[in-house]
């Protein structure tokens, strides 16, 4: 997980060098949440399209952020996730 960043609702409670605002993007097919970037990284959840993410950080292709139903931390292909 990320410990350079952290979504700017925890700021009171959760130090980082940078905080982020979420933003709200839906999943828009099957995916596998992720522990890590890589695509070997170990698979946290599965994704169903129509679930409700929180972006925090995309870089490279891979999005960093929370699947809100779920309440879970992870990363996705950035294809995956489409403005709400």
């Amino acid at each position: 997980m990320r410990a350079d960043i952290a979504d700017v609702r925890l700021a009171d409670r959760v130090f980082a060098p940078h905080y982020a605002a979420p933003l709200r993007r839906v999943v828009t097919r099957a995916a596998e949440l992720r522990a890590g970037r890589g695509q070997d990284a170990a698979a946290l959840a599965p994704l169903a399209a129509g679930q409700p993410f929180d972006l925090l950080d995309l870089t490279g292709g891979v999005a960093w952020g929370i699947v809100v139903d779920a309440d879970l931390v992870g990363y996705v292909d950035a294809d995956v996730v489409m403005p709400a």
